[in-house]
């Protein structure tokens, strides 16, 4: 990638994710910008990765790989303020739910080359679960390039467009529902005895190895319940399933486009 530029349109969370993902696996680009409103988030973002500058948003969408790192209800009217800066060859990727390609070509009609992806805050440590979705007339020789990129973050697989808002529940913010758990857990742990760095191997390995043993055991998920007899929190197990039916389905109406 050293022979292209790259700009990101908002410096946020998701901007830092895949430029700290980039930086573990040391690719490099002929040059790499970012564009927000924050001066406060621009600074922060330099001091993480000195070698990005901080221009404007139109200067961000002349780059040959163009990353919309926005939240769905500034999508549209940021496109429309970009719309002439952006290259008919350029690539243009959107990080965002909810606002579909056919939404994008509305804008963007003059480019071909456009791509959705929802993001994985795994893909700092380059162990995203990132899926992606290609416009239709996607260059072929440029959707290896962008393919290969993307990997850098993670495993990138192609779905179909709707699918895209089931993973962003489903993986992207997946993690969110159990951190603070976690969090809480190792806490306990050091309530009851053990030292912080016990506390936090036993949740990292039980976690990792009961995940495999709920999907690669060839056990029914019933049989793998069953394992264990003693349930703890069995009674609040409804009102837990409650929550995450009402809050998450919820949420993917919300969302999907």
């Amino acid at each position: 990638m050293k022979s292209s530029t790259i700009g990101f349109i908002g410096g946020g969370r998701v901007t830092r994710i895949i430029l700290q993902g980039f930086k573990n696996k040391n690719v490099k680009f002929r040059k790499a910008v970012v564009a927000d409103t924050s001066l406060e988030v621009l600074a922060n973002l330099k001091k993480q990765f000195p070698e990005i500058e901080s221009v404007d948003v139109k200067n961000a969408a002349s780059q040959d790989i163009v990353f919309i790192a926005l939240h769905p209800p500034m999508v549209m009217d940021t496109l429309e303020l970009i719309k002439n800066e952006v290259k008919p060859g350029a690539t243009v990727i959107s990080l965002a739910p909810k606002i579909n390609l056919p939404k994008f070509s509305l804008k963007l009609g003059h480019v071909k080359n456009l791509v959705r992806l929802i993001p994985n805050a795994t893909s700092y440590i380059n162990e995203g679960f990132n899926p992606v979705t290609f416009a239709s007339g996607f260059d072929t020789k440029q959707k290896k390039i962008i393919l290969d990129l993307f990997k850098n973050l993670g495993k990138t697989f192609e779905v179909s467009e709707e699918k895209l808002e089931c993973y962003a529940i489903m993986s992207a913010m997946l993690p969110t529902y159990f951190w603070f758990q976690w969090r809480e857990l190792a806490e306990i742990g050091v309530k009851i005895g053990l030292s912080d760095k016990e506390a936090k191997e036993s949740i990292n390995q039980t976690i990792t190895a009961s995940l495999d043993l709920m999907y690669k055991s060839g056990l029914s998920v019933q049989e793998v319940i069953d394992l264990i007899p003693v349930k703890p929190i069995g009674e609040h197990e409804p009102q837990i399933a409650e929550i995450y039916r009402t809050k998450l389905i919820g949420l993917f109406e919300k969302i999907r486009p």
